[in-house]
């Protein structure tokens, strides 16, 4: 509760959220997955309403794109790793050994569910800052720019000749707890750009902007 910045009325809510299935079988109660179900459609109101507001002059199908880009797994992983989520989620014995509490799509459903929590316990306002405090530097208003101006703008060019671009991993290097991400982007065999970032999403955002900017189709 101190790490989301909310105070949760009825604990079991919360206790129900980060609790695996396969903990749930195991020692017979509820788990997670009845309340990932409402988290994601919690997450993806609060998300449209916000892109809906500060990208006034976006277009619908631009919006989808970006909504689609923020609710994703891979994005709901990297904010429930920076906020420490793994260590609590119950798990039976043999999840724990395979590594469950680092499992992307453990930890982006708990997340959800954690939304959920917060919305059956508090309303849609308290689960508005919850999901804001943890998205906050996906949706800060530059990183928004970025999707939109970068992997948007060259989908966009290539579909024109009903082409589309393909990115792939190169490497990662660091620390694992600082690492940096090396991704490439091509259209079929033709390399376009290259990028690096902390995160594979703004990796792959510096290799499409890389590859317009080779296009020359920033203007």
């Amino acid at each position: 509760m101190q790490r989301l910045g909310y105070e949760v009325q009825n604990e079991k809510l919360l206790e129900t959220a980060l609790t695996h299935p396969s903990y749930g079988g195991d020692h017979h109660v509820e788990h997670y997955q009845r309340m990932e179900f409402l988290g994601d459609a919690v997450l993806e109101l609060v998300v449209s309403q916000y892109l809906f507001h500060e990208l006034p002059e976006v277009d619908e199908g631009k919006l989808t794109r970006l909504r689609a880009a923020l609710v994703r797994e891979e994005t709901l992983y990297h904010a429930a790793k920076r906020l420490g989520l793994g260590e609590y989620i119950r798990l039976s014995v043999g999840e724990e050994r395979s590594g469950g509490r680092n499992k992307p799509s453990i930890l982006a459903d708990v997340l959800e569910s954690v939304f959920a929590a917060v919305y059956l316990d508090g309303g849609m306002e308290p689960a508005r800052r919850v999901i804001f405090s943890v998205l906050s530097e996906e949706l800060e208003p530059s990183r928004l720019a970025d999707r939109l101006d970068s992997k948007s703008r060259l989908q966009e060019v290539l579909q024109q000749n009903s082409h589309m671009p393909r990115y792939d991993f190169i490497k990662m290097e660091g620390p694992p707890h600082a690492p940096t991400f090396y991704y490439r982007v091509s259209d079929g065999e033709n390399v376009l750009g290259e990028g690096s970032g902390s995160s594979k999403q703004q990796a792959q955002q510096k290799a499409a902007l890389d590859a317009l900017n080779r296009m020359g189709a920033l203007s």
